[in-house]
């Protein structure tokens, strides 16, 4: 269950490569490095075989938990399989050996594909235009706050507020934070859905825009979007979606009808590419007709000569927020995004929203009688518990449940997490899980509600069987350190 650390395995002289003799004479590295970025001595490497290498960090691996070992049930961040066709898609030569710098001329079948991307990406949120630029999830915020920012200077009103729902994604109240908004929450109502009430009252001459998540993050739709469309767009404002939880929309309904002004994509959610330890993701943003102005340039833009289409990269945009990155995005993740739509067709991508939602109300219905359920059912692809009732009679806490499913094999939930729900589990089972991975999930939760009744210190001591025991979480981020000794 202990890896040794690779500089420990290293043997001063052993090799894992083999170069042949060179049959040219070598260039001299000061003829192609300059000076100043020369070593002066060898780089303190680990010196290992090239077997031992590979076995180490397949070991590493195995020790950690990841999609594709089992379930990773994290609410509001869709954690789906990620089909390996996609990887070899985004491994073609012509993708992996392109240059951003190289002219469009020569890059024809890459900006084709990005556009394409756009086109499907645009109408499956419908909405008029799209940028592919942002980095993440808060990347496109940070993007889509700032072309509310301009559309309002633009025509000289200088507002100050942006609402946030109080169930929001905490990325919400700090992106608009950092375009420098004031930030003013809206209050869930007993629903768990937005208080129309408390919306009205907030709603003034400089509220900019109301950030929403829809279906939120309890796993409900806002069953009253056309209200609130009407209060925000009669006040001036815009309306902002966090597109966190589309996998529950795609193919059944579009946030562009229903009203909303700007909407950001997770292609690394929804669109099942790779996500987690850091990245890359990536963070499409789509706008209504009368925002298209303000896109983030360059922008790829179509033209047909009636027999051929060519593709250009367009920066006449005077009023344009600007780049948003150096180029245009992180392009393997589209790679992979544009894959995936491409082998569901129109119908898979319903089908994907209609799987989530049925997995996620069939998993709830066997938790349902030893967990609290806040909210009322049924939910769309998520669900939230509460582990009150476990404190209150076993003092088991949330985060002890979480501990203990780490010892029966799965990741555990997102946790404390909406800050409405006292002791939260929030649990995604996304479309990709079967019926039998529900099952013995389900089954892991209802081990440890009866663990908590009849012998509660197993809980409250997990993880027992993992590599590492239950960590210190406050001083591990105050004090991380993540360097090998001697480094």
């Amino acid at each position: 269950m202990k890896e040794t650390l690779i500089f420990d395995l290293s043997r001063k002289g052993r090799q894992g490569h083999r170069i042949a003799s060179l049959d040219i004479e070598p260039q001299p590295a000061a003829n192609l490095i300059p000076e100043k970025f020369l070593r002066t001595e060898p780089a303190d490497l680990p010196e290992v075989p090239e077997s031992e290498v590979v076995r180490h960090f397949i070991r590493l691996s195995n020790l950690n938990h990841h999609v594709d070992k089992d379930m990773y049930p994290l609410g509001s961040c869709t954690m789906k399989y990620n089909p390996k066709i996609n990887d070899q898609t985004a491994d073609i030569a012509g993708f992996t050996s392109i240059h951003p710098l190289q002219p469009a001329e020569t890059a024809q079948g890459t900006l084709q594909l990005m556009y394409e991307l756009g086109e499907m990406l645009r109408e499956i949120a419908g909405m008029a235009a799209i940028t592919l630029q942002p980095a993440a999830g808060a990347h496109g915020e940070l993007t889509g706050i700032l072309m509310i920012r301009k559309y309002h200077d633009s025509k000289g009103s200088k507002r100050t507020k942006l609402l946030v729902v109080d169930s929001a994604h905490g990325t919400n109240p700090a992106s608009a934070a950092l375009v420098g908004y004031d930030i003013l929450s809206v209050k869930s109502n007993a629903e768990g859905r937005t208080d129309i009430e408390d919306l009205k009252a907030k709603l003034d001459e400089n509220v900019a825009a109301l950030m929403l998540t829809n279906p939120n993050t309890i796993g409900l739709f806002e069953k009253d979007i056309k209200e609130i469309e009407q209060l925000v767009h009669d006040n001036g404002s815009l309306l902002y979606m966090d597109g966190a939880n589309m996998n529950a929309l795609m193919g059944i309904t579009r946030p562009g009808d229903m009203g909303f002004d700007i909407v950001h994509y997770n292609l690394h959610k929804t669109f099942s590419a790779p996500h987690g330890g850091g990245g890359p993701g990536s963070g499409p943003v789509g706008v209504c007709d009368k925002l298209k102005p303000y896109l983030p340039v360059p922008v790829i833009e179509k033209h047909d000569d009636g027999e051929t289409s060519r593709y250009t990269l367009t920066t006449d945009r005077p009023l344009s927020i600007g780049r948003m990155m150096n180029f245009y995005g992180n392009f393997s993740v589209m790679v992979r995004a544009y894959t995936y739509i491409r082998m569901l067709g129109a119908e898979g991508i319903r089908r994907v929203s209609e799987n989530a939602i049925i997995n996620a109300n069939y998993l709830l219905s066997k938790l349902i009688d030893r967990y609290d359920l806040p909210y009322p059912k049924p939910v769309m692809h998520e669900f939230c518990l509460s582990g009150d009732r476990q404190k209150k009679q076993h003092n088991v806490r949330t985060l002890d449940i979480a501990k203990r499913l780490l010892d029966l094999g799965f990741h555990a939930p997102t946790i404390y997490f909406p800050l409405i729900v006292s002791e939260a589990l929030m649990i995604e089972p996304t479309e990709t899980e079967t019926r039998e991975t529900l099952d013995r999930f389900a089954e892991a939760m209802l081990q440890i509600a009866d663990e908590t009744e009849n012998s509660p210190e197993t809980v409250q001591n997990a993880p027992q069987f993992t590599p590492v025991k239950r960590l210190d979480e406050a001083q591990a981020s105050r004090k991380l350190n993540i360097c090998c000794p001697g480094c």
